[in-house]
């Protein structure tokens, strides 16, 4: 049974991709006070189509945090994350749930009242904000001198990335996140793409200045691979000198990393496209914990597994509160 003062424990996510919705599945089976932060920069796939068309904000992270929050897998969540087939027309490669979001936002009359009235439809265990309610554009500042715009193309890059920013830089974070950051006991960064999933979310007008306020635990959750066209020949030192390069020194208390054996064969495969595991070397910030753990699945991805993750979080929780 779990201890009782972790019942409404609160906690902040931030992220997008895979990653985050990941996270949530193990986070949820725990009495938490769930808040998911996503980034609002995707401008590939569906998403890409429906912000280049109708000029929403991308709604496939969003979606998946909601499906990953919600209480049980129904027809309705399956609805959610059914993509039509990969056609002429239309609706080729769409999913029904960015197209449903996209709907419910022009009858709700505003993307966070689409989010809100998703998540009563799904009966999520917490809360999913965008992070900001702004149609921004991410900019990459690339070691080689080049500048590159979209999020698409910057994960694709061949060369390493220097800085990343926002375009306009006027971009507010919403209101609902400055307010969850304020109330958080614990809030965790990844895991995620370093530039486009993790970073890009403190790139907001009034995010840095709301974690320096806050006096909640605050984690980062490390990839267990290299990403190529983002962090190539990456340790774990090299991610977190990049998070701090974009915000302050003192943001991180602590960062969870899989020190267990990924099979051979996933290596291989990963190998082929230029991914390795993320080296664990010695970082240079000594207010930062670092917690190994073998948190990663035994199948064919190098992914982690969002029921070791969630309770390495909790355990880690737990020490630091009792």
């Amino acid at each position: 049974m779990q201890d009782k003062k972790f019942l409404k424990y609160k906690i902040v996510a931030f992220g997008g991709g895979t990653g985050l919705s990941n996270l949530l599945r193990g986070l949820k089976n725990y009495n938490f006070d769930i808040t998911a932060v996503v980034t609002v920069s995707d401008d590939g796939g569906s998403s890409g189509k429906l912000r280049k068309e109708l000029g929403v904000l991308p709604p496939g992270d969003i979606r998946n945090c909601l499906v990953a929050l919600s209480e049980e897998e129904n027809l309705i969540t399956k609805l959610f994350q059914y993509r039509f087939p990969k056609k002429k027309g239309g609706l080729s490669n769409h999913s029904f749930g960015n197209l449903f979001l996209t709907a419910l936002t022009s009858v709700s009359g505003g993307f966070d009242k689409a989010i809100s009235n998703a998540a009563d439809v799904l009966a999520i265990k917490g809360k999913v904000f965008p992070v900001s309610l702004d149609n921004v554009k991410l900019k990459a500042m690339l070691k080689n001198g080049k500048k590159v715009t979209g999020e698409s193309k910057i994960s694709k890059s061949k060369s390493a990335i220097d800085m990343v920013e926002i375009e306009p830089k006027s971009a507010k974070v919403s209101k609902s996140v400055l307010y969850s950051i304020s109330q958080a006991d614990c809030i965790i960064f990844g895991p995620g793409s370093l530039y486009t999933s993790v970073i890009v979310n403190l790139l907001f007008n009034g995010v840095l200045s709301a974690l320096k306020k806050s006096k909640a635990l605050k984690i980062y959750v490390s990839n267990i691979m290299t990403q190529v066209g983002e962090t190539s020949n990456f340790t774990l030192s090299d991610h977190i000198n990049a998070i701090i390069k974009h915000s302050y020194p003192e943001i991180l208390d602590a960062v969870i990393v899989n020190n267990g054996k990924i099979p051979d064969f996933v290596k291989e495969r990963y190998a082929r496209q230029n991914s390795v595991p993320v080296k664990i070397d010695k970082i240079k910030y000594e207010n930062i914990k670092v917690i190994k753990k073998d948190l990663v699945s035994k199948n064919q991805y190098a992914h982690h597994n969002f029921m070791k993750l969630s309770k390495a979080i909790f355990n880690f929780l737990r020490s630091k509160t009792k």
